[in-house]
């Protein structure tokens, strides 16, 4: 089993940044992609960013150019810097861990952009 704790949500201006950061701690494999989600009301969860073990990267094209990915794999941590957000932005982010068939998810972390 695999565990995954999420920080860094919480309210900002539009314009402004936050950083997520996901804990994953349990027996996680060599080879795996971590990730982030985010699903806004009334929406379907959506792809954000995710990152692999070798460091490539997948973005949504929204968020290209705002947002950026990475990861200590010593830490099991991976991170989203999200810069210049807007209110369109405003979700719940889900962190998520997928391994050889599993896939794992966090319990979501709040982002709310508004002035």
């Amino acid at each position: 089993q695999v565990q995954l704790v999420e920080s860094g949500g919480g309210l900002v201006q539009p314009g402004g940044s936050l950083r997520l950061s996901c804990a994953a701690s349990g027996s996680i494999f060599r080879f795996n992609v971590m990730g982030w989600y985010r699903q806004a009301p009334g929406k379907q969860r959506e792809l954000v960013a995710a990152i692999t073990n070798g460091g490539d990267t997948n973005f949504a094209d929204s968020v290209k150019g705002r947002f950026t990915i990475s990861r200590d794999s010593a830490k099991s941590t991976v991170y989203l810097q999200m810069n210049n957000l807007k209110p369109e932005d405003t979700a719940v982010y889900y962190c998520n861990l997928r391994q050889s068939v599993s896939n794992y998810w966090g319990q979501g972390t709040q982002v709310t952009v508004s002035s």
